[in-house]
């Protein structure tokens, strides 16, 4: 479990992170969301003990990174996959970070096969591809079996088939009782990854809830409502608005309605004698529940 507690950061008169406090559990996938220079590199580098706070805590399973006998057990991190010497060899990278925890050495061929990189492993990484370079990146981090993970932007640079894996690897790790933290600007793959969010902006939470909350709460859901019956629909609809319903989306005949359960829509088109050919919920998708969220909070926002 990774804790945060009221954690600042202050650069001369900037505040880059204000007051951040939260709970990163264990056995959930936190998605970590928000603007450009809205914070959430520096927080992560202040989770692993690479810049100080002004103020506040970060702690991984109770205690300080710096306090952490062997860090690659506790927690593996991704902050920038290519810091890497590029003359080195992905094997002989991660043999090195191996020897510095007396991590046997058929553990990189493991960690290799399991981001997919055993056919390159004795390729400089010099010559690797971003997407190949995040892969080792990741391998890195799964070095030592960590009880937790702090990923920023994992996914860059991926294929489909190494965003898939991605995916279907961390929600894995997740299972088995670890805490993921993993940033993205992907919206579409986020919302299939993660099971918590948190966002921030300007340095400052804006939301810390389980993404079913999150898109729930966006103005964009709701019911959809199709029928033939033009007149009945708009019967219809201002019988739901005389019962508290919102119009969320009107087209040519179809409605949609925000604030009424499918349930109450289909007792009132039963009882107004108007046929549907649809009657389904619609949900807003993560990127328009992030964009109403954000909308405030936008630092480097184009004119």
């Amino acid at each position: 479990m990774i804790t945060l507690e009221r954690l600042t950061k202050r650069y001369g008169e900037r505040t880059a992170v204000d007051g951040l406090t939260l709970t990163v559990p264990n056995g959930l996938v936190t998605g970590f969301l928000g603007p450009n220079g809205a914070g959430k590199s520096t927080t992560m580098r202040m989770i692993l003990g690479l810049d100080r706070p002004t103020s506040g805590h970060a702690r991984i399973d109770g205690r300080p990174y710096a306090r952490l006998h062997r860090p690659l057990h506790e927690v593996g991190a991704l902050l920038d996959a290519r810091a890497v010497h590029p003359g080195r060899t992905a094997r002989a990278h991660l043999r090195a970070l191996a020897r510095t925890h007396d991590i046997a050495l058929r553990r990189v061929d493991e960690v290799l096969d399991l981001v997919g990189l055993s056919d390159v492993a004795n390729r400089r990484t010099g010559q690797f591809s971003l997407g190949m370079s995040q892969r080792l990146g990741v391998a890195g981090a799964l070095l030592g079996d960590p009880r937790a993970l702090v990923l920023d932007e994992p996914i860059n640079g991926l294929d489909p088939d190494g965003v898939r894996r991605l995916r279907e690897l961390l929600r894995s790790l997740a299972a088995e009782g670890r805490a993921v933290f993993v940033s993205s600007h992907l919206m579409s793959e986020m919302e299939q990854t993660a099971d918590r969010l948190v966002v921030m902006g300007r340095g400052r939470l804006i939301a810390d809830a389980p993404i079913a909350e999150v898109l729930d709460a966006a103005g964009a859901s709701g019911v959809l409502v199709r029928s033939p019956d033009r007149a009945g629909l708009a019967r219809l609809t201002e019988h739901l608005v005389g019962t508290g319903a919102r119009v969320v989306a009107t087209g040519e005949g179809t409605s949609g309605y925000a604030d009424v359960s499918i349930e109450e829509i289909g007792r009132a088109a039963h009882a107004l004698g108007v046929p549907l050919y649809e009657l389904s919920p619609r949900r807003a998708s993560l990127e328009q529940a992030y964009l109403e969220l954000t909308e405030k909070a936008v630092e480097y926002a184009a004119g």
